[in-house]
């Protein structure tokens, strides 16, 4: 059932980009976040990384940037440019380096009085206070990242989702066919595995829908679908010992075989 709860998007485009989500589709992320909602989202903040120095002189660059910051507007994201600055390390190398969370973590706490539901698109342990404080205030604070996400974060938020695990959110390696429909490459967790008879099955999210506490994927209401994996499809780099795991995420192509729905092709995302 749609709810009129106030949602808000605020993204640390960099370090999204930086960390695993480069290529992250905005317009399925506005969706997952504003997944079971009526209306639309209150807020949408995305903070890029912009060099004015080399936009003086790099036409591409700053031609490129502006088609990727209009494409944010299209799909209704306010853009707040962060100036790159550039730094030089003790062995005289120079660096640029653009930081968002000071100024994002300032709008979660100040536009956070007019929402219910915040959804937070980065991975450094820097904004756990903010995160903290926004909850104090009756907040619901969901993290959304891809590699490298503090774990300090991912413990503190309601919510954390692997990007990677998000329909259609992230390009994947070819496949045929919409996520989640038979020769589609679709992304998930090992849950069970059975060593003494060499295969267990991998769960994945098949579409953006609420809860996502139900990962029971015989109940028609779970959002989540399961797939059979037989431990010769699993790449040379697994050891099949230390399967069911949550710390790996597999991509794999969907078939049908006489088991239901199988993974092949697998690989290793993280």
């Amino acid at each position: 059932m749609a709810t009129d709860l106030r949602v808000g998007i605020f993204v640390d485009v960099e370090n999204i980009a930086r960390n695993g989500g480069y290529g992250m589709r905005y317009d399925v992320l506005r969706d997952f976040a504003s997944r079971g909602v009526e209306g639309e989202p209150v807020r949408l903040n995305a903070y890029v990384a912009f060099d004015e120095d080399r936009a003086r002189d790099d036409e591409q660059y700053e031609a490129n940037a502006d088609n990727f910051h209009s494409a944010l507007r299209d799909f209704g994201y306010k853009v707040i440019r962060k100036p790159v600055k550039w730094m030089t390390d003790e062995a005289g190398q120079e660096y640029g380096r653009s930081n968002a969370d000071l100024e994002m973590a300032v709008d979660i706490l100040l536009q956070s009085d007019r929402l219910d539901r915040i959804l937070v698109g980065g991975s450094d342990s820097d904004l756990v206070k903010v995160v903290q404080a926004v909850q104090n205030k009756g907040c619901r604070v969901e993290v959304l990242g891809f590699d490298h996400v503090s774990l300090m974060l991912q413990e503190e938020a309601d919510l954390f989702v692997s990007g990677y695990l998000v329909p259609r959110l992230l390009p994947t390696r070819g496949g045929e066919g919409p996520w989640g429909a038979e020769g589609s490459r679709v992304r998930g967790v090992c849950y069970s595995f059975s060593h003494d008879r060499g295969f267990g099955f991998i769960r994945y999210m098949d579409r953006i829908s609420t809860g996502l506490w139900n990962i029971d994927t015989r109940n028609d209401d779970s959002p989540y679908s399961s797939a059979f994996a037989h431990e010769t499809e699993f790449p040379s780099e697994i050891e099949v010992e230390d399967l069911p795991s949550r710390e790996h995420l597999f991509e794999f192509t969907l078939v049908q075989s006489d088991r239901g729905l199988q993974a092949k092709d697998i690989t290793v995302v993280r």
